[in-house]
């Protein structure tokens, strides 16, 4: 292929090339305010101004009470309005703070909708206006990396298109509702397993192509209006001061007017952050406090520094209207049409994985007796786990909404099956759970096989469980925890009609599951609604048409950080937020001297582990594809009730510039009886190349909504400055003339649409 090369010779040329990467200034709410901001700044005395850059209390940073500015307030999470809480993060026990739970990253991810997600947002952010906050921490929008990634349920995506439609969707709608978003974490917090000091190595392009997209769109596009910045270091630099990461890039390139808030606990010096680039450090102020008037006092930190921050903050303060605190919490924050918001998303979430024989959906006037197995049937998944979690106002659990379908024609019995962890499972703790466990499960194995007996359909909830996955900690595994596989086996042999529901947040491993499962349906963590959501999908009102937002390998080494020797690392220490913040958690430790150290004191080891991401690009499906390999279900991945047919593809052009998009229309058609919803994906193929490229890339998707044996004509679009790759030499986007396949279809591995154009 021949190369457009956007970078012209010389640093004059090359700094003219790359301003296109530069966003223009966004007329947007941020910026309405300057004179004001300019005039109060000058009223300010250097403590109010560093008063306004660090924690107030747990979730809330100064304003300026002199002038009437109204203090900042913060919550979690991604996924609802959280609790009260106060030191430690312990719950304050109001009776005025439960919240919508919604459906969690992974699964918002399922639905494939930039609509859904916006509706999720403004959702969210209606509640966090009736709570008085102004800034929800939330969306987190890092790559799922690893299978294992104790995050990978508040995270979206595999791939950075998919995650930065989401994010993009998402960011609007909360702050069209009025909250500021929180776009976390920046960046390349892609694991648990040492998150406080781990020093990511990765090159310019896969951080560029890969790592970055989803942050750049959310800010370009969606407007964010706060980042923040991850725990862990890049190429040797803690993100929190990493001026490279927040100046020249987030401020410069993509033309962020907003406020950079530490991860809590999350800053690591006073100059170094300072002139980093961060403006908030979260929670307390032992570097944003004392320390940072000195070194201004001491002419190491410009006061033109601490003005310009002061200048973010209010940018956001302003932009976002202060709710008075005898307004806030005076109002019911769950109600129905969030509730609502969140079944229809936990229904366009579900995905039907495996459907032999057409087991689903279930049909009452043939089935007399269901019998439910696993205790991740009634489990509640809106709590527990370290960090994001909601008091949910209620919550129908999977159990929950499939007795309700229960009458004197259908009889639906329920029975554990295995036992699940009490607890996160640190230290001696771990231990004693297994024991537990192993003692349990045999008499819960029993009960079980002879309750199956004479049903004539077994629903077998499969899952994890937020104290299985969790922030903190990545998962040693993907087997399912508990014996659920030796029970599954054992059910199998009494009764082969089997449906297994899988709740979890991240991928399984179904090597056992698989061949004794006539159907496989996953679940997700799904929200308040999540029961209803599963029943109207198992009993065919609706039909399931989530899509997987990452790969379900055959096993975990076949994944590309394990492939390559990259992960897993040994854990160097204790988990900087866990140890910081919650004591409750990882109890008392020891100091050399055998004496007992306050854990709320205890400060991670100051260790430098290393994270190579040599797989580069090849993350998720790529690797997959790329190396051939075989994988359980592949990303994109949904079955329907019906059956979608594809034909008719064509471009608007043969040939396309650089500036041109390129249009692809083809027809869908529902071949079935029923209305249903396909997501419609287009991947693209380089035929040669003079750098690597994946097998495919995902660029273009769409969620298209079908009636019962009608078609539809359906039209994707492609910019063509999508199709560049980031040139580690000259620092600037290039692109590759030649041919580029598209192939079109229902999931990566299933596209029988191709046409080939030209650039």
């Amino acid at each position: 292929m021949k190369l457009s090369n956007l970078c012209l010779a010389g640093t004059l040329a090359l700094a003219v090339a790359c301003a296109g990467n530069k966003a223009k200034a966004p007329s947007n709410p941020l910026l309405a305010n300057e004179q004001k901001i300019s005039e109060i700044i000058s009223q300010m005395t250097l403590e109010e101004k560093i008063a306004m850059l660090h924690g107030k209390a747990n979730m809330a940073s100064e304003g300026v009470p002199r002038l009437g500015i109204a203090q900042m307030n913060y919550s979690d999470g991604p996924f609802g309005v959280r609790e009260e809480n106060g030191e430690g993060f312990r719950p304050l026990g109001w009776t005025t703070d439960s919240a919508t739970y919604f459906p969690t990253g992974s699964a918002l991810a399922a639905t494939w909708s930039e609509d859904l997600a916006y509706d999720y947002g403004k959702a969210l952010g209606k509640e966090a206006r009736l709570r008085g906050k102004d800034i929800m921490l939330g969306p987190a929008i890092n790559i799922q990396r690893l299978p294992v990634g104790g995050r990978t349920y508040e995270y979206f995506s595999e791939d950075p298109y998919l995650t930065a439609r989401l994010a993009v969707g998402y960011t609007k709608g909360m702050q069209d509702a009025g909250t500021a978003v929180c776009l976390k974490h920046f960046a390349l917090n892609n694991q648990e397993t040492n998150r406080g000091s781990v020093d990511v190595i990765v090159d310019e392009r896969t951080k560029r192509e890969i790592y970055f997209p989803a942050f750049e769109a959310a800010v370009k596009e969606g407007g964010a209006m706060t980042v923040m910045p991850a725990y862990n270091r890049i190429d040797g630099t803690f993100c929190s001061e990493n001026a490279e990461l927040l100046n020249k890039m987030l401020r410069e390139e993509w033309g962020f007017q907003g406020m950079t808030v530490s991860d809590w606990g999350g800053t690591r010096s006073t100059v170094g952050a300072a002139l980093g680039g961060l403006d908030v450090q979260m929670p307390g102020k032992d570097y944003f406090g004392a320390a940072l008037l000195d070194s201004v006092k001491a002419g190491k930190v410009p006061e033109s520094v601490i003005d310009e921050k002061v200048r973010h903050i209010l940018r956001v303060r302003f932009a976002v209207e202060a709710v008075p605190e005898d307004v806030a919490n005076t109002q019911k924050t769950s109600q129905k049409p969030q509730q609502e918001v969140a079944r229809k998303v936990a229904e366009k979430a579900i995905v039907l994985l495996k459907n032999e024989g057409k087991t689903l959906p279930l049909d009452k006037g043939k089935i007399h007796k269901i019998t439910v197995v696993g205790k991740h049937a009634e489990a509640s998944t809106a709590s527990g786990g370290i960090g994001a979690g909601v008091k949910t106002l209620y919550e129908i659990t999977p159990l929950k909404g499939l007795l309700e379908e229960a009458s004197t024609d259908l009889q639906i019995t329920y029975c554990e099956g295995y036992p699940v962890p009490a607890n996160m499972g640190w230290g001696h703790r771990l231990d004693e759970q297994k024991k537990e466990m192993e003692e349990k499960a045999p008499l819960l194995k029993a009960e079980a096989i002879k309750a199956v007996e004479g049903a004539d359909v077994v629903i077998f909830f499969a899952g994890t469980g937020k104290l299985v996955e969790s922030e903190g900690f990545d998962r040693k595994d993907i087997f399912l925890p508990g014996g659920q596989d030796d029970l599954i086996e054992a059910i199998a042999k009494v009764n082969p009609n089997i449906v297994t529901v899988i709740i979890s947040g991240g991928p399984v491993d179904l090597r056992r599951v698989e061949p004794v499962s006539k159907a496989i349906v996953e679940g997700w963590w799904n929200g308040l609604e999540s029961g209803h959501a599963l029943s109207d999908v198992l009993f065919g009102r609706v039909s399931p048409s989530g899509k997987l937002p990452f790969t379900f390998p055959l096993k975990l080494e076949d994944s590309p950080a394990y492939a390559m020797g990259n992960f897993p690392q040994k854990q160097e220490e204790v988990d900087r937020f866990t140890g910081k913040f919650r004591k409750d958690l990882v109890g008392d430790k020891k100091d050399g001297k055998g004496e007992k150290k306050d854990a709320a004191a205890w400060r991670p080891v100051d260790t430098h582990p290393m994270a190579y991401y040599t797989e580069g690009s090849l993350v998720g499906y790529r690797w997959f594809d790329t190396k051939e390999m075989k994988v359980m279900y592949p990303f994109g991945h949904g079955l329907s009730y019906v059956d979608f047919s594809y034909s008719g593809i064509s471009t608007d052009k043969d040939s396309y510039g650089e500036k041109d998009v390129i249009k692809v229309t083809f027809d869908l058609k529902n071949e079935g009886g029923m209305d249903a919803d396909e997501v419609v994906q287009l991947y693209v193929h380089r035929e040669g190349g003079s750098v690597q490229w994946p097998q495919k890339e995902l660029k273009a998707s769409k969620r298209v909504g079908v009636p019962a044996g009608k078609t539809t004509k359906v039209t994707l679009e492609v910019p063509v400055e999508k199709l560049r790759y980031w040139d580690v030499d000259t620092h600037c986007w290039k692109l590759e003339k030649g041919k580029i396949g598209i192939s079109v279809g229902g999931s990566s591995r299933s596209l029988p649409l191709k046409k080939t154009v030209s650039i």
